[in-house]
């Protein structure tokens, strides 16, 4: 009787456990920025200051700023050769290439339907994810012939994040987080329970949540906690296992270790 127990809470503990994941620092440099963006595999730093937008690598800085476009929302450098930057208020994306020149510019004022655009993040090809506000739903759109390649169903909900590679797409709203294939179907839909930004990692993601990381492992619908040092983070990026932590003074590097 007493093995069978043993062999019960076992079975149950083994059910029930997740994965531990760790993050050690290694190091710490002092940057400037209103904005973390990036870090990629060659310690390449992708930055905004000032309305700037900056890439940082070794002692070299270029920089992109459009003034006549006013703040820039967002950036997004899953394809380093293909940088989008959204400028929310005047609702236009610029495109640049790997040494910050202009290649294209999407006006959504100027695209028939009109377009009110309020998330954007990298697609396949020559495609872009957008999230049409006026209609609630997550589009892939062809910037060059100016067509939806896919939609999503309506989203209810008010949409904080936006993220993407070329399979899958990442929608984090105040209610759920949903991942979509690159057909526009629904992949899955957890609770949201608070976090407010996600970091695409492996299959899966990173999520924030006040002052703390989650891994969220693809399939799953339990993220687990990530052990940190004691940092604020105001921003925050991850390259294969490498976790960059911005307070806001210092990026910090870290060593992600998953068991």
């Amino acid at each position: 009787m007493k093995q069978l127990i043993y062999l019960t809470l076992f079975l149950v503990t083994a059910a029930f456990s997740q994965e531990k994941v760790e993050a050690t620092l290694t190091n710490s440099n002092e940057l400037k920025a209103d904005t973390l963006v990036s870090v990629d595999d060659f310690a390449t730093t992708y930055y905004t200051s000032n309305n700037v937008f900056y890439k940082k690598y070794g002692a070299k800085i270029i920089t992109y700023n459009n003034l006549q476009l006013g703040d820039i929302f967002s950036a997004n450098v899953f394809n380093p050769l293909k940088i989008n930057l959204f400028y929310k208020d005047f609702n236009t994306i610029i495109i640049l290439d790997n040494r910050l020149a202009e290649i294209f510019k999407i006006d959504f004022n100027t695209v028939s339907p009109y377009k009110n655009v309020s998330q954007v993040s990298t697609g396949f090809d020559n495609t872009i994810w957008i999230f049409n506000q006026d209609q609630q739903k997550l589009e892939l759109f062809d910037y060059k012939t100016q067509t939806t390649r896919a939609q999503t169903a309506p989203v209810e909900s008010m949409v904080l994040d936006l993220k993407s590679n070329y399979n899958y797409c990442w929608l984090l709203t105040k209610n759920h987080l949903f991942v979509f294939n690159y057909f526009g179907a629904l992949v899955s839909k957890t609770e949201n329970s608070g976090y407010t930004s996600i970091e695409i990692f492996k299959e899966g993601c990173l999520l924030k949540k006040n002052n703390t990381l989650y891994y969220l492992k693809h399939n799953l619908k339990t993220p687990t906690e990530i052990k940190i040092p004691n940092l604020m983070i105001h921003g925050f990026s991850v390259t294969n296992e490498t976790l960059y932590i911005y307070d806001n003074k210092n990026l910090h590097k870290l060593q992600l270790k998953i068991d």
